[in-house]
Order: structure tokens, then sequence, then C-alpha cells
């Protein structure tokens, strides 16, 4: 069967299964891996995903799934963005024609979509874990003929999780398979001892950690990884297999990309977004201006150096930043521990990975009271990644670290000056969030009062007002689309800015006092957000009038594009007018707008 006939088998909804690939000649099977890389570079350019890290682990899926069972052996995906070709080999090669689109193929595991996918684990050094806990629990339930297989990568072992499981697995004699797939990266090559592994063969570290060691074997020989994969089975107790693999493999732009493009690409690049105007490009480039003037900034991430911005930072001050692999939490501690001896640690995250590291954040840093300034890219409701990558939480975890100073801008000017605000504030840790995606631009104030940008509307009021809408961050537009479509219909309208939301300023409470109804719309969960807060704030002022929170469901919402997942969440101008009229009407049926609006 030659390659052609392989790509149409591939778009076909049968597809290939495991059982087809048991079948296969070795010729056959290097035939699939050259049609499942070119179809691999095809659709997810257009799509947008994972690319480099799927390109490198083509033959290593394909041994996985001819020497083990699936679903009933557990193949276990670290991270999870590598296993593209795990689900092409599982029947799921069609339906990659609306990867990460709504109602598509998910672009981690995702254990609706098929008994093959054991977890849906998105976040790094995880697998492990999950594989101790399945071996122990086959242990319970005395089921001996199961294999339990983790697929990790160099870049996991940066992070502590991992260690932890390894200290786990290696104690006991249960039988769990570590498939190392080391390819020196995890975003960028990867940092600290674990980089390493791929320079050296000693497998002593292993071997007195409890685990048998097979390897190093070439990641791209199918006949090498599943006689070595054969061995493993029948080692009595964990074992791992070392593969050396190439990232981006076949595909010779992802083979030497050292700036993480190729990691993952985008479906589509609208002019704003190729020419550069993204609010993480703009965070990056101010940082660069603030670290001019300030000798004492130094930068922290975790693995994450050219998706977060910080490549013009580590290019114009190399010693000034570090990066300390997969490792959210010794990043938060180790920049607490910078800010005690005087430096200004700034700590750009996905803020969903923040997650992972809020024990250090409220213990290390806010007890502290340590200068950190956490910059939290994708914040809210990010899109194609899914529910695991949502960085919906945020708001309501700061919230609760006393100390904490949290800025929503709105656009590039208040982003700018928010990080610089962050910077000078020396009385504990600060964070600032923004969304994923292009810039907009920047929104026009009509006045300043008490501190708070009014967008639309009067500050000081002389007759109350309808409505009072609280726009946290990028919010701001819809609430802006709200306020012309409830002003065209007779009700008058305030928008405003508070821009830091942690602690909401006073003067809200005021400002609330001359309006009938305050609305509050964030792009974080409802459950302990800016809206919480902002009940809270009227309740501590003795202030008695309707409010009403729009926010993110408290859910594990799906992949998709931004734009549809707040349209589902009712998150969208008109929708945000439709609830404005709707508890004008119910709570002052008798005033003239209900008539006027209903």
């Amino acid at each position: 069967m030659v390659i052609e006939q392989f790509t149409e088998r591939l778009c076909h909804a049968d597809g290939v299964r495991p059982a087809d690939l048991k079948a296969m000649d070795l010729p056959e099977l290097n035939e699939l891996a050259g049609a499942i890389r070119s179809f691999l570079i095809d659709r997810v350019t257009r799509s947008g995903g994972h690319l480099g890290s799927n390109l490198g682990v083509v033959e290593l899926t394909l041994a996985l799934h001819r020497s083990f069972t699936s679903p009933a052996d557990r193949i276990i995906w670290d991270t999870g963005h590598q296993a593209y070709v795990h689900k092409m080999v599982t029947g799921r090669s069609a339906d990659f024609v609306r990867l990460r689109t709504s109602s598509g193929l998910s672009g981690y595991p995702s254990r609706k979509e098929s008994e093959h996918d054991h977890v849906e684990n998105s976040h790094a050094s995880t697998a492990l874990s999950y594989a101790d806990g399945f071996a122990k629990a086959d242990e319970v339930s005395r089921v001996a003929d199961r294999h339990v297989v983790a697929i990790i990568g160099d870049g996991t072992l940066t992070g502590g999780m991992a260690w932890e499981a390894l200290n786990n697995i290696g104690e006991a004699e249960r039988k769990v398979i570590v498939v190392l797939n080391d390819n020196g990266r995890s975003y960028s090559p990867t940092v600290g001892v674990a980089g390493r592994l791929h320079m050296n063969d000693d497998a002593g570290l292993f071997v007195h950690m409890g685990l048998a060691y097979l390897g190093p074997v070439d990641g791209h020989d199918l006949v090498a990884l599943q006689e070595a994969f054969e061995e493993a089975k029948r080692v009595p107790g964990p074992v791992i297999v070392h593969c050396r693999t190439v990232k981006g493999r076949g595909y010779r732009p992802a083979e030497t990309d050292e700036t993480d493009r190729l990691h993952a690409v985008p479906a589509q690049r609208s002019a704003a977004t190729a020419a550069g105007l993204t609010w993480t490009r703009v965070f990056g480039d101010e940082l660069v201006r603030l670290a001019e003037d300030r000798p004492d900034i130094v930068a922290v991430t975790a693995a994450m150096l050219h998706p977060v911005g910080l490549g013009a930072f580590a290019a114009r001050y190399p010693d000034r930043v570090f990066d300390v692999g997969l490792a959210e939490q010794h990043a938060v501690t180790s920049s607490a521990a910078m800010a005690m001896a005087g430096l200004r640690p700034v700590v750009p995250i996905y803020s969903t990975f923040l997650n992972r590291a809020f024990d250090q954040v409220l213990l290390d840093c806010g007890l502290h009271e340590c200068p950190v300034t956490f910059v939290l890219d994708r914040s809210g409701i990010t899109g194609e990644d899914g529910p695991s990558h949502h960085g919906m939480w945020d708001l309501s975890l700061l919230r609760i670290v006393p100390n904490m100073r949290l800025a929503a801008p709105r656009d590039g000017t208040t982003l700018r000056q928010a990080l610089r605000a962050g910077v000078e504030n020396a009385g504990g840790p600060t964070a600032v969030r923004f969304p994923k995606g292009e810039l907009p631009a920047d929104f026009p104030v009509r006045e300043v009062c008490d501190g708070i940008d009014v967008l639309h509307g009067e500050g000081r009021p002389k007759r109350k007002r309808d409505v009072l809408l609280v726009a946290v961050g990028a919010m701001a537009a819809e609430c802006l689309a709200a306020a012309a479509e409830l002003e065209a219909q007779g009700v008058t309208v305030t928008v405003v800015d508070p821009r830091w939301v942690v602690p909401l300023p006073d003067t809200l409470a005021s400002a609330a006092a001359h309006h009938r109804i305050t609305m509050s719309v964030e792009d974080n969960t409802r459950t302990g957000g800016v809206g919480t807060a902002l009940v809270q704030l009227l309740q501590d002022n003795d202030i008695t009038q309707p409010v009403r929170t729009m926010a993110v469901e408290p859910a594990f919402h799906a992949h998709g594009s931004r734009k549809s997942i707040l349209s589902g969440l009712g998150l969208t101008g008109p929708c945000i007018a439709e609830t404005a009229r709707t508890t004008l009407c119910h709570w002052f049926g008798e005033h003239s707008i209900c008539a006027e609006v209903s």
C-alpha cells in the first residue's frame, strides 16, 4: 500500500485502528508513518494545534499500539498535546478537519471522545501519578493481565510532581512501564539537570530509584522500539524505556525551530495579530522598557520563555531571566525569595498554570508580603485548548490572598500602566491579567471619577441613572456595546472600568448609589469573582439595590473559539443589554422604562 493510499485511508471515516497496526508489516508501517506526518503538517497548519511535538512521536505511537492492546492496556500521555497520532490510530483521523473547533476534536486526550483516552490531562508532570494510581487499583482488584504505560518527556522531569510519583513507583513492585520520550525539549530546550538526560546514557539514577532501565532506544526505529516494549512487558516490576526522538521529525522548519513557533501553530493570523499586536507582545515590550530603568527587575518563566512574551527580554537581559522548567510551584517560591533579597521578580504565566502554584502564592509569597508581579496571560476564556486551559479561576483564587492587588487592563495603554504600577508596588504581590489573542484599540475615557475610569455616561450624575455596568478588563467592549443598545431604547447607562479589581475600590459603592441597578461583567467564574466582591462591597456600605453578576458559569467548558464560547455563556453586548432590561422591569415594573424597553 503506497503512501497516497494510507493518506486516503486516514481521511476516511473508519480511519486506522490499533488492530490494523498489528497486521501491518514493516514496509507498510513506514509508509503509514510518512502518511501520518504529511497528514499532520497539512491538517494542523490549517486548523491550528500542536505540530512539532506530534511529528516527533509518530513511530513511538505506532510501536506502542502494536506492543500493547489499547484500551485494555492503559496508555497515558503526559501533558497530552502529543497525543494527535494516538488519536489518529484509534479511529479519529477523519475528525481532524474539525480539530480544536466547537463540537470538534479536542487538542488533548478526552474521555468523552474515545475509550482509548483514559485521562484528560493537559498539565505537565501528571501522567506518572495517574499511572501509579491505576497500578495500585489493579493490585487491589487483583488484575494481573493489564499493562499501565505512561509516556513522559524529558521536560516532564523538570516538574516536581513527576519525582513524587517516581518515588512511589520505584518503591513498590507494581508493574508500571514509563516511556521517556527524550527530545531535549519541552517548549524550549529542557533546562536543569533533567535536560542532560538526552546527553547521558547513565541509567544509575532510575535504577537507584527502583526502576529497571532499557535504552537508550532510537525513537524513530520501529523495530528497536517494539523490541524494547516487548522486553519491558517481561520485566516483573516498574521499568523505564528511554527513547530518543527529534521534535518536529520529518518537517525541517519544526526540527530546527528554536523559538517555539512550531511547537503550536495558529489556525490563521489576522492582519493585527500578524503585525504583533497581541496582549502578550505589548507586555513583553513594556517589560523591556521598564527593565532599562530598573536593574532590579528579573523575569521568571516555567519553561515557556517565548509563549509568554519573554523573548525580547531574554535577548536584551540574558542574565536577568530564569527558566525553572515545568515547575510553577518552584517558580513562585524562588521568586518570593528573590523579592525578599531586594529584586523585583516578574512572573509571566498562563493563568491556568498558576492554579498549580496557589499554595506558594498564598503562603510563600502572600504571607511574606513579597513584591512579586504575576502576569497572567490567557486569562478568562482562552478558546481552542479547552477546559483545562481556560483561565477562569484566577480572580476567585487571588481574591483570597491578603495584600494581593490585581489589575484587569482593557487595552494596551492600561496594560502598560498596570505593569508599571505592579512593579512599583512594594507592599505585597501584584497580578495583571489579560486574555489570549489580539489587542483591541484603546478605549477613550470620558472622565476619571475618584480613580475609576468612566467609559460611558456620567461619573457623578445629578439625577439617578438606570444602569451601572462594571466592566472587568477585556469585557469593556461588550459592556459598551450593551450601553449603546440600551441608550437607543431610552435606558440611561454608565460604564465604568475600575482597572484594579482586587481589591475593588470603595468608590464603586458611591457610584452604585446613583443608579437603579448595578451589574458586573467578567470572564472569570461566577463563584467568588469580581461580582461576588461587588455584592459584598455594596452590603458593607449599606447600599440596597438590585445587583446582577454576569460571569462564566462554574463548569468545565469545552473547546471552541473565545468568541463562540462567550456568546454561549451570554457574555455579549446584546445579552448584557437584555439582562439589564429584564432586571429593570422586574424591580421597577411601575416605572416608564419598563414600558419603553419591554
